[in-house]
């Protein structure tokens, strides 16, 4: 995908109000639902007003998760800075993630989306995260050498936590399917349920005691 105009220094705020309605719109409707056209309606500009800025669709949503990807980072820097070890730090994190699922729908969306576009949208998410990946999978590591949490493959581990907390969080057409209410007090008991079953899978009673 092109490099945008966007990425230049000194440019506007016309490309950051695009890139604000092209996120919620990836991330709430899906890409597939979202037209050039409808975005530009939205924001009050013309279709060629985006082109200007991004000359397709696909390099929009390049620009899209570059930010979606920084913005999430963000998020969890500071908590992820704190000197929390074991189950605390892993508690901690996932909590984030809930209370941007309920602030930011359209950022753990956008996550949830670009998995199910695959590559190349997949690829650069990837490589946005990557950072962020690393330091996961290094803190889990130095947690299970130090016994505070059960062997697992890292890696595995990761994508397992991060499929359960965005389809808790955020997937809102499967909730409602098993019939879960979108309230407040559904969204704590999923978080609390799915944070119970993390714990045990993490941490044993033998681990616990120590």
């Amino acid at each position: 995908m092109a490099k945008s105009k966007s990425t230049n220094p000194g440019s506007g705020a016309t490309d950051q109000r695009i890139l604000g309605a092209a996120l919620e719109s990836f991330g709430i409707k899906g890409y597939d639902q979202t037209s050039l056209d409808s975005l530009a309606s939205s924001l009050g500009l013309t279709k060629q007003s985006i082109l200007y800025w991004f000359s397709s669709k696909d390099e929009l949503l390049a620009a899209t998760i570059d930010m979606g990807a920084r913005q999430l980072t963000e998020a969890l820097q500071y908590q992820l800075s704190l000197p929390t070890e074991g189950w605390d730090r892993v508690e901690a994190v996932v909590k984030v993630i809930f209370r941007l699922a309920a602030r930011r729908p359209e950022l753990i969306g956008l996550v949830r989306e670009v998995t199910r576009l695959g590559p190349p949208a997949t690829t650069r998410m990837a490589e946005a995260l990557e950072p962020l990946l690393k330091r996961a999978s290094g803190f889990f590591e130095l947690e299970m050498a130090a016994g505070r949490m059960r062997r697992h493959e890292p890696k595995l581990l990761l994508m397992t936590a991060y499929s359960a907390v965005t389809g808790m969080a955020s997937d809102v057409e499967v909730l409602k399917a098993l019939g879960e209410q979108q309230d407040a007090r559904s969204f704590v008991r999923r978080r609390n349920e799915l944070l119970r079953l993390l714990r045990d899978a993490l941490v044993s009673e033998r681990l616990e005691d120590r």
